[in-house]
């Protein structure tokens, strides 16, 4: 495997992470909205992710292979003064759980810082090696 091809599978990575991250921003930006675009509660997003395989290695790496619904059933409350409530007075929210996203977003960030760290030691190698034959 070249040196080279640890800039493309980092990159490839800091994408993903990249989708991961707007993907938990939407989710705590909707984790109190009643209702989305669609008229109903907004449902959790989560990212899978997938490996390229390697049989060409330069263009192995990681791809975001779909986002998903995340099928936990919503939160109901009791509010019967909102204006959403049905007639026993319940809500029914997101079910978007903000903990566990405050987790994720922590994972993705560092998995990002990883895959930066990686391709800048990636980068030290090449220059020192480019500099023996000076």
């Amino acid at each position: 495997m070249s040196l080279f091809n640890v800039f493309n599978i980092s990159g490839s990575a800091m994408s993903a992470q990249s989708q991961r991250l707007n993907t938990v921003a939407s989710n705590l930006a909707n984790a109190d909205s009643a209702t989305s675009a669609n008229g109903k509660p907004y449902k959790a997003k989560q990212v899978v992710f997938s490996a390229i395989p390697s049989a060409n290695p330069a263009a192995s790496g990681v791809k975001v292979n779909k986002v998903i619904e995340d099928n936990a059933p919503p939160k109901v409350i009791y509010d019967p003064k909102h204006p959403l409530a049905d007639d026993k007075g319940y809500v029914t929210m997101p079910n978007v759980n903000v903990t566990e996203e405050m987790v994720n977003m922590i994972s993705a960030s560092r998995a990002y810082q990883n895959n930066v760290e990686t391709m800048n030691a990636a980068k030290t190698m090449l220059m020192k090696t480019l500099s023996i034959g000076q």
